[in-house]
């Protein structure tokens, strides 16, 4: 089956409960929303295979990997009960991995997005991330410079200071970096790639464009 086939669905119910985000909806709709995740699922053991060929992914399965739906409203002022989008982290390890993983979710309205780096860091991974960048930057500088790298990613991107991390030198010849509070990369796929048959191979290319990166992050933080 191609993505036209496998995904419509899956669009079609996440661009209607952002219109119906309570729990009245959702049980009214609950048939179109396992419909909805099992074809996520069913995309998710795909891309697993697919990321096997340059992963180690060995035992993991889409429930491993795969978010739930439902938001946890206890400290936050938004109450809307679900997400509007279906996710799943696919790595060594799954959620629970101690590695970086490749953050990938559908969500309609072009939202779908490949995405992974250092999204929240603690303190020290922040530190550790600078001081690598300040002692040396040119194997980073060569990771997000590769050609693959760009044509999915285009550039780094994340949060930055509006001021110079305390420690570091004003004019550093690589503060454009060392402001950063996030270190990510992100790629977001239009509601028409989702459906084109070729929708899954291309989100496969761009994980493994992303590897490096993430091995680099990993290798540097944790």
């Amino acid at each position: 089956m191609n993505g036209a086939t496998d995904l419509g669905p899956v669009l079609v119910f996440l661009a209607q409960l952002k219109e119906n985000n309570n729990r009245a909806w959702f049980e009214e709709h609950r048939a179109q929303y396992e419909l909805a995740r099992q074809r996520f699922e069913a995309l998710v053991a795909r891309l697993i295979a697919e990321f096997s060929s340059f992963e180690q992914l060995d035992g993991i399965e889409p429930k491993d990997c795969m978010m739930r739906i439902y938001r946890d409203i206890r400290f936050s002022k938004d109450k809307s009960p679900y997400r509007t989008n279906l996710g799943a982290s696919i790595g060594p390890g799954g959620r629970k991995s101690s590695s970086l993983t490749y953050y990938f979710r559908i969500a309609p309205h072009g939202e779908t997005m490949l995405a992974g780096g250092l999204h929240e860091p603690t303190p020290d991974e922040l530190y550790r991330f600078r001081k690598a960048i300040d002692e040396d930057a040119a194997a980073f500088r060569t990771v997000v410079g590769a050609p693959d790298f760009v044509h999915f990613y285009g550039a780094v991107g994340g949060d930055r200071l509006k001021t110079v991390p305390q420690g570091f030198d004003r004019d550093h010849p690589e503060l454009y970096l060392l402001r950063l509070k996030q270190v990510l990369a992100m790629r977001n796929w239009q509601d028409e790639d989702v459906l084109a048959p070729n929708f899954t191979s291309d989100v496969s290319a761009a994980a493994k464009a992303l590897k490096p990166f993430l091995d680099y992050l990993t290798a540097t933080v944790r």
